[in-house]
């Protein structure tokens, strides 16, 4: 099965997801819209897609024009039933493409957040397997609200954290692909944006980070399960 990665920069890979796709024997391609080049193959040759975070907003398309695009990409997505997976602003962009409001939150997440599975969760296959509440990592000023007919399936305090928009469509609030050096990369890049100082932000990360493997394998592993029982072998 041929899996297309989308990324909104170098900084924000596809981290941990990627290996989980390749340990089940699938194949990786990673694309940016704002490449300015067709995706590697056509979007019916993806038994799935993925999109991840980027520094952007999904209202910036005046800085970004290439985020029109990807709308209407993510729009033929969703009418094809590709199985589909949003993170972050990738989340986001779903959402906003299936007609839902995405805005500033009332206030960012930065860092290890605790996040609870609403009662849908428990019937979900990403989610099933999930625990009831967690820690999870988050790097966001933008939420979004659950698409009409889309069924949330967790939140934190501040804002929807995840949703199902029929059978094949998923977003995430928080951003399960990160690995250790992921993080550390964006404490590098951004340490104003830290609600704590750098040191004591990458130590509560290293209590997490294990824990936060496995449960993003677990949810990664997951989707690619259901996307494996609709897809076509290529």
């Amino acid at each position: 099965m041929n899996v297309l990665a989308v990324v909104h920069g170098a900084d924000a890979p596809p981290g941990s997801f990627g290996h989980v796709v390749e340990e089940r024997g699938h194949r990786l391609e990673t694309w940016s819209v704002a490449w300015g080049t067709p995706p590697p193959r056509p979007v019916d040759g993806y038994g799935a897609v993925m999109l991840f975070g980027g520094a952007m907003h999904a209202d910036e398309e005046q800085y970004h024009p290439w985020l029109r695009e990807e709308h209407l990409f993510i729009e033929q997505l969703l009418d094809r039933r590709v199985p589909l997976l949003g993170v972050c602003l990738g989340a986001q962009l779903v959402a906003k493409a299936a007609g839902a409001t995405v805005r500033r939150a009332a206030e960012p997440e930065i860092g290890w957040v605790d996040v609870e599975l609403t009662g849908d969760a428990a019937s979900d296959p990403v989610f099933a397997e999930l625990p009831a509440r967690f820690s999870a990592f988050q790097w966001h000023y933008y939420a979004f609200d659950v698409p009409a007919g889309a069924r949330e399936l967790a939140r934190s305090s501040v804002c929807p954290q995840a949703f199902r928009l029929g059978d094949a469509a998923w977003g995430v609030q928080f951003h399960p692909e990160v690995t250790r050096e992921i993080v550390a990369s964006w404490v590098d890049e951004s340490p104003e944006e830290l609600p704590v100082p750098a040191e004591e932000f990458l130590a509560g990360t290293d209590r997490y980070i294990a824990d936060w493997l496995d449960l993003g394998r677990s949810l990664c592993g997951a989707f690619v399960r259901v996307a494996e029982r609709v897809s076509v072998p290529a």
